[in-house]
């Protein structure tokens, strides 16, 4: 990375400093997070228990509502599914409210067959044009012994790790799609279930180097074909020789090789993608590092309740952050 470059000297470089405009809102948001306050509209009480089945098979008593709302309920406040069935029977009673909670073995069959609504991050155009989609992949640890059973016995284990793979809205922080693949998945061959889940325009499309490649580039331009794509070329990458006119592509590769990786992501905005960065530590600390579920559809479940959760963390509560110098941060 070119970073690495200033490495030896990187103790006389000063860290810059921010400030937040908006601490009182800032400051009250978060006491917000921790808050206690739930309530049920009427269609959802009416919603609480699964519509009748017209076809054969068994009948479900709860509805998709009824178990998200239990598995947000346990995530947020990270509780076991027992614990989790308790709280909002607890809950419930203290509302008054005669529903029924649904039991852990029902809450962990059901996370494995529940699946979030399709394209559930479509919005309206925002009022200053297309997004900047902000991508990125990270590990989740699986439950079990796993890391320490290998480094205090030596003893190798068999568990794996998932990985996560975000895209971000770079103006305000919300994750805007999501997908969990195995850790031998490659980041590039997800752009494509990453962009189907968007249903507005891109501006601009930044992600590392691995994701730089033609597919990439081909899976941006068909969805949005004005988008521009901002992604480091490999350092091993040659310039077309041929007579056809550039792409995006050839052209960072001629920039880099002329002015420098560091010129080319300050005059691509390259920088930018530290947001996404923040946004993976956000979730490993307020969601977790380690998945909990077992099976692989219910950590996809797991997953994508986690991300409607900080979502929803962010509204309460979002800093506006200045640099000491007077430039936004």
């Amino acid at each position: 990375m070119p970073f690495k470059h200033n490495g030896t000297r990187r103790h006389h470089i000063g860290k810059m400093k921010f400030k937040v405009t908006n601490w009182a809102e800032y400051e009250a948001g978060l006491r917000r997070r921790g808050g206690l306050t739930l309530w049920l509209t009427p269609e959802a009480l009416v919603s609480w228990q699964a519509p009748r089945r017209k076809t054969r098979g068994g009948h479900p008593r709860y509805s998709d509502l009824a178990i998200e709302t239990t598995l947000t309920l346990g995530l947020v406040f990270g509780l076991r599914l027992r614990q989790t069935e308790g709280f909002l029977g607890s809950l419930l009673s203290l509302m008054g409210l005669a529903l029924a909670v649904p039991d852990h073995t029902t809450l962990s069959r059901r996370a494995r067959t529940w699946r979030s609504p399709g394209r559930q991050y479509d919005r309206q155009l925002p009022a200053d044009g297309p997004v900047h989609v902000l991508v990125d992949s990270t590990g989740l640890e699986v439950y079990g012994a796993g890391q320490w059973l290998e480094e205090k016995h030596g003893t190798r284990s068999r568990r794996s790790w998932r990985k996560l793979h975000l895209a971000l809205d770079a103006d305000n922080g919300e994750i805007i799609a999501h997908t969990m693949t195995d850790q031998d998945t490659g980041d590039a061959s997800r752009v494509v279930p990453l962009l189907d889940q968007i249903g507005c325009p891109i501006a601009q499309f930044t992600a590392d180097g691995a994701y730089d490649g033609k597919q990439t580039y081909d899976a941006v331009i068909n969805h949005s074909a004005d988008a521009a794509i901002v992604i480091p070329s490999r350092a091993n990458a040659i310039e077309p020789i041929d007579d056809r006119s550039p792409g995006q592509r050839d052209l960072h590769i001629a920039t880099i090789k002329r002015d420098g990786r560091m010129k080319w992501q300050i005059s691509t905005g390259y920088g930018r993608r530290a947001l996404v960065e923040t946004a993976i530590g956000r979730y490993k600390v307020i969601i977790g590092r380690r998945l909990r579920a077992r099976s692989f559809h219910a950590q996809q479940t797991e997953v994508a309740i986690g991300c409607t959760v900080l979502n929803r963390m962010l509204e309460c509560a979002r800093p506006k952050s200045v640099r000491r110098n007077g430039a936004t941060a």
